[in-house]
């Protein structure tokens, strides 16, 4: 009979041991850089988040882009962008690459800056000095140019939101040379000179008549070019009818507070609307901001229950948003818990047979059915409060129960603490381990969900380490599932971009 002593300390010799601490000083696994830029890239908002404060992120990253290729940094700002939705990061790595490679930039340029708000995110970092200089450049102005050449006049006139800066300001700093009359009026409208007002856009004409009272029509215009001005129902309701998904769900308050509601079959529009999937899709909308959007309407009477309902619908549809963390005058409503507890609700959704167990100090009982709402099961799985960490948790659960499985994925920022007492590795580790005596074939995906450094579980052939919220993380970890991706995984995942 084999000494099951000497076996069981062979299993412990083969976890590997922790090469570092966590944000609480309790032993951990440090990722590669590569790794670590990808997780940044992913999760990070460069916003304070519990652990870490904004300048530390941005910190960080500009010291992992200093010691990695710049192919790699490219890639991570396509991917990011393309797949993860981010925003801020993604315009951050081009403007790394301003410096770094410049070639690189050109090829990425147009795929990362793919919208005004983009374009003003990338020269806002440059002009900070973040990454070194303080002006465009030669280069990047070429490149900004080029963006404001490749889009339509009425396009750009609607893209003149938001400051610091503004679209007017981006066009005085690059002295774009208009290819046509059109443009040229657009660029005089824009930095105060003198221009042709019959050569505008005609939605630019609109505007004028509308706000110099000369039209009653409300123009089709971002609402905040239209704020400023004295607009009643009728207004409002125009403004509704045509609105884009996510300005939508961001002013059904508003809506309600201007009597949109009230007027004939708005309220079935707004909720088809909501509930579109190709309308989803092209926002490109995060659960995340649903929720928010559900709750502030549930709270409000004047919202019809209709609406209510077709954000639970979206929320069906929609798999992904990141913690944006906490921002002077904009703090997250969304909390870790949250993304956690629609993650779980969503893999619930479409796997009745999966099994959720809620963790702090240790595994929270909470009873769920997989025929609930998303929004439903996610409600119930966020009110586990608690100010622990212990992820071993639910794998001693599991292995205490000598559960049977091939697929675990766990939801959490890593930062375990309660389970940092003794042994080789992390207590993580040494459960899994147990668990795979078990079950040979399962596999650990550890989704992370804040920008850190370190890591419960070690990266191998049967456990990925992958960060974010977005679609893209169901697909890696279904492929990972299916044994799909290389030792690598979600680094293979990346360097397979092509620029």
């Amino acid at each position: 009979m084999a000494n099951k002593t000497l076996f069981k300390s062979l299993i412990g010799k083969l976890i590997p041991a922790t090469d570092a601490i966590n944000e609480v000083r309790a032993p951990a696994y440090a990722l590669s850089p590569g790794a670590q830029l990808a997780q940044y890239a992913a999760t990070g908002c460069l916003t304070t988040t519990f652990y870490a404060t904004a300048d530390q992120q941005l910190a960080k990253v500009l010291e992992l882009c200093a010691g990695l290729d710049a192919e790699f940094i490219a890639k991570t700002a396509v991917f990011c962008r393309e797949r993860g939705f981010m925003k801020d990061m993604p315009a951050l790595l081009c403007a790394v690459l301003s410096v770094k490679d410049r070639e690189l930039l050109a090829r990425v340029f147009p795929r990362v800056i793919d919208n005004a708000k983009m374009l003003r995110n990338f020269v806002q970092i440059m002009r900070s000095g973040a990454v070194g200089r303080k002006s465009l450049g030669s280069a990047p102005k070429r490149l900004v140019r080029e963006w404001l050449d490749a889009r339509d006049p009425a396009m750009l006139f609607k893209s003149n939101v938001g400051q610091d800066p503004s679209l007017s300001d981006i066009v005085k700093m690059v002295h774009p040379k208009p290819k046509d009359e059109g443009r040229e009026a657009l660029f005089g409208y824009f930095i105060g000179r003198e221009y042709a007002a019959d050569a505008l856009p005609e939605v630019a004409r609109n505007f004028e008549a509308f706000k110099n009272g000369e039209s009653r029509d409300v123009p089709d215009v971002p609402f905040q070019m239209l704020t400023a001005l004295e607009l009643g129902t009728p207004e409002w309701t125009a403004i509704a009818r045509r609105a884009p998904w996510q300005m939508t769900r961001m002013n059904l308050n508003t809506f309600a507070r201007h009597g949109v509601f009230g007027q004939p079959g708005m309220t079935e529009l707004i909720a088809d609307r909501l509930r579109d999937p190709r309308a989803i899709a092209k926002a490109r909308v995060f659960p995340y901001q649903l929720m928010v959007a559900y709750t502030m309407a549930a709270a409000n009477a004047d919202i019809p229950k209709e609406v209510c309902d077709a954000l639970q619908d979206a929320m069906e549809i929609a798999m992904s948003s990141p913690v944006t963390g906490y921002r002077k005058g904009a703090t997250t409503a969304v909390r870790c818990i949250d993304v956690a507890a629609l993650v779980a609700a969503a893999v619930l959704r479409k796997n009745p047979r999966t099994e959720v167990l809620p963790f702090e100090c240790d595994v929270v009982k909470v009873n769920l059915n997989s025929r609930d709402s998303v929004m439903t099961n996610a409600a119930k799985l966020a009110s586990v409060g608690g100010g622990g960490t212990n992820c071993s948790a639910p794998l001693a659960l599991l292995n205490r129960r000598k559960a049977k499985g091939d697929l675990v994925i766990f939801i959490s920022d890593y930062e375990s603490w309660v389970d940092a007492g003794g042994g080789r590795g992390t207590a993580t580790m040494r459960e899994w381990n147990v668990f795979k005596q078990r079950n040979p074939n399962a596999r650990l995906a550890c989704i992370d969900v804040q920008p850190y450094r370190t890591v419960q579980a070690v990266e191998r052939q049967d456990i990925l380490n992958v960060g974010g919220f977005s679609d893209q993380v169901f697909d890696v970890i279904s492929e990972f599932a299916r044994g799909q991706l290389n030792a690598d995984h979600w680094i293979g995942v990346i360097e397979s971009v092509a620029l």
